[in-house]
Protein backbone atom coordinates (compact mmCIF):
# COMPACT_ATOMS: atom_id res chain seq x y z
CA UNK A 1 0.00 0.00 0.00
CA UNK A 2 1.01 3.52 -1.15
CA UNK A 3 2.30 5.88 1.91
CA UNK A 4 0.96 8.54 3.27
CA UNK A 5 1.54 11.79 1.01
CA UNK A 6 3.14 15.20 2.24
CA UNK A 7 1.16 18.15 0.63
CA UNK A 8 4.27 18.54 -1.58
CA UNK A 9 4.25 15.00 -2.34
CA UNK A 10 0.76 15.20 -3.46
CA UNK A 11 0.74 18.89 -5.43
CA UNK A 12 3.93 17.39 -7.44
CA UNK A 13 1.32 14.40 -8.43
CA UNK A 14 -1.69 16.05 -8.80
CA UNK A 15 -0.61 19.88 -10.97
CA UNK A 16 -1.86 21.23 -8.12
CA UNK A 17 -0.74 23.73 -5.66
CA UNK A 18 -0.30 23.24 -1.51
CA UNK A 19 -2.27 26.26 -1.94
CA UNK A 20 -5.14 24.51 -3.74
CA UNK A 21 -5.19 21.55 -1.86
CA UNK A 22 -5.47 23.70 1.70
CA UNK A 23 -8.57 25.48 -0.45
CA UNK A 24 -9.89 22.71 -1.02
CA UNK A 25 -10.08 21.10 1.88
CA UNK A 26 -10.92 24.45 3.70
CA UNK A 27 -14.03 24.70 1.17
CA UNK A 28 -15.31 20.90 2.26
CA UNK A 29 -13.78 19.65 -1.47
CA UNK A 30 -11.27 17.45 0.86
CA UNK A 31 -12.54 16.42 3.84
CA UNK A 32 -10.46 16.34 6.90
CA UNK A 33 -6.32 14.81 5.81
CA UNK A 34 -4.88 13.24 8.60
CA UNK A 35 -1.77 14.62 10.38
CA UNK A 36 1.15 14.01 11.77
CA UNK A 37 2.23 15.08 15.48
CA UNK A 38 3.57 18.05 14.25
CA UNK A 39 0.29 19.11 12.66
CA UNK A 40 1.71 18.52 8.69
CA UNK A 41 -1.16 17.18 6.25
CA UNK A 42 -0.55 13.20 5.27
CA UNK A 43 -2.78 12.09 2.36
CA UNK A 44 -4.17 8.74 2.57
CA UNK A 45 -4.05 6.27 -0.78
CA UNK A 46 -8.36 7.31 -0.42
CA UNK A 47 -7.49 11.09 -0.38
CA UNK A 48 -5.26 10.37 -3.49
CA UNK A 49 -8.36 8.51 -5.47
CA UNK A 50 -10.83 11.62 -4.71
CA UNK A 51 -8.56 14.53 -5.93
CA UNK A 52 -7.74 12.45 -9.02
CA UNK A 53 -11.97 12.21 -9.20
CA UNK A 54 -12.34 16.19 -8.55
CA UNK A 55 -9.68 16.76 -11.20
CA UNK A 56 -11.55 15.05 -13.67
CA UNK A 57 -15.04 16.89 -12.19
CA UNK A 58 -12.78 20.13 -12.92
CA UNK A 59 -11.48 19.17 -16.31
CA UNK A 60 -15.28 18.55 -17.12
CA UNK A 61 -15.57 22.36 -16.01
CA UNK A 62 -17.79 21.23 -13.70
CA UNK A 63 -18.61 24.55 -10.99
CA UNK A 64 -16.90 24.53 -7.78
CA UNK A 65 -20.46 24.85 -6.04
CA UNK A 66 -21.38 21.84 -8.21
CA UNK A 67 -18.86 19.89 -6.77
CA UNK A 68 -18.88 21.33 -3.07
CA UNK A 69 -22.47 19.65 -3.29
CA UNK A 70 -21.01 16.39 -4.83
CA UNK A 71 -18.82 16.52 -2.01
CA UNK A 72 -21.08 17.06 0.35
CA UNK A 73 -23.56 14.69 -0.69
CA UNK A 74 -20.45 11.95 -0.77
CA UNK A 75 -19.59 12.65 3.15
CA UNK A 76 -22.99 12.44 4.28
CA UNK A 77 -22.71 8.39 3.00
CA UNK A 78 -24.28 5.56 1.29
CA UNK A 79 -28.50 6.82 1.12
CA UNK A 80 -26.95 9.79 -1.04
CA UNK A 81 -25.78 7.52 -3.51
CA UNK A 82 -28.61 7.65 -5.98
CA UNK A 83 -28.36 11.51 -5.95
CA UNK A 84 -24.91 11.43 -6.28
CA UNK A 85 -25.77 8.89 -9.39
CA UNK A 86 -28.21 11.86 -10.94
CA UNK A 87 -26.12 14.48 -10.39
CA UNK A 88 -23.27 12.87 -12.57
CA UNK A 89 -25.96 12.06 -15.26
CA UNK A 90 -26.88 15.57 -14.97
CA UNK A 91 -23.43 16.70 -15.94
CA UNK A 92 -22.66 13.83 -18.09
CA UNK A 93 -25.50 15.17 -20.38
CA UNK A 94 -23.80 18.56 -20.03
CA UNK A 95 -20.30 17.82 -20.87
CA UNK A 96 -21.91 15.79 -24.27
CA UNK A 97 -23.90 18.89 -25.23
CA UNK A 98 -20.64 20.98 -25.03
CA UNK A 99 -18.70 18.30 -26.72
CA UNK A 100 -21.22 18.10 -29.72
CA UNK A 101 -20.79 22.21 -30.11
CA UNK A 102 -17.31 22.00 -29.86
CA UNK A 103 -17.29 19.67 -32.37
CA UNK A 104 -19.22 21.97 -34.85
CA UNK A 105 -16.92 24.69 -34.01
CA UNK A 106 -14.20 22.47 -35.39
CA UNK A 107 -15.90 21.60 -38.25
CA UNK A 108 -16.89 25.14 -38.87
CA UNK A 109 -12.93 26.26 -38.74
CA UNK A 110 -11.81 23.04 -40.52
CA UNK A 111 -13.93 24.53 -43.77
CA UNK A 112 -12.54 28.16 -42.94
CA UNK A 113 -9.31 27.02 -42.83
CA UNK A 114 -9.88 24.83 -46.27
CA UNK A 115 -11.50 28.79 -47.65
CA UNK A 116 -8.32 30.11 -46.89
CA UNK A 117 -6.34 27.75 -48.41
CA UNK A 118 -8.27 27.75 -51.80
CA UNK A 119 -7.92 31.83 -51.34
CA UNK A 120 -4.59 31.60 -51.23
CA UNK A 121 -4.04 29.13 -54.05
CA UNK A 122 -5.68 31.60 -56.32
CA UNK A 123 -3.01 34.23 -55.04
CA UNK A 124 -0.15 34.17 -57.09
CA UNK A 125 2.92 35.73 -55.93
CA UNK A 126 4.09 38.95 -57.98
CA UNK A 127 7.42 38.98 -60.18
CA UNK A 128 9.07 42.23 -60.88
CA UNK A 129 7.27 41.69 -64.74
CA UNK A 130 3.58 41.12 -63.42
CA UNK A 131 3.91 44.45 -61.30
CA UNK A 132 2.48 45.94 -64.24
CA UNK A 133 -0.44 43.83 -64.76
CA UNK A 134 -2.32 43.90 -61.04
CA UNK A 135 -5.28 44.61 -62.62
CA UNK A 136 -5.09 41.22 -64.85
CA UNK A 137 -4.06 39.34 -61.04
CA UNK A 138 -7.00 40.06 -59.39
CA UNK A 139 -9.21 39.35 -61.79
CA UNK A 140 -7.51 35.72 -61.60
CA UNK A 141 -9.07 35.75 -57.75
CA UNK A 142 -12.95 34.61 -57.25
CA UNK A 143 -15.13 37.57 -57.08
CA UNK A 144 -16.00 37.43 -52.83
CA UNK A 145 -13.02 35.15 -52.16
CA UNK A 146 -11.58 36.16 -48.70
CA UNK A 147 -14.90 38.56 -48.45
CA UNK A 148 -17.14 35.33 -47.28
CA UNK A 149 -18.94 35.99 -44.20
CA UNK A 150 -17.06 35.74 -41.08
CA UNK A 151 -13.66 37.10 -42.74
Amino acid sequence: MEPHLSIDEVARRTGLTAHTLRYYERIGLIGPVGRTASGQRRYAPSNMAWIEFLLRLRTTRMPIGKMQAFAALRGAGDPTVPARRQMLEEHLAEVLTEIEAMRCAADALHAKIEHYRSCEQCLAPESSTERGNEHEQRKSVPAGAGEAEGD
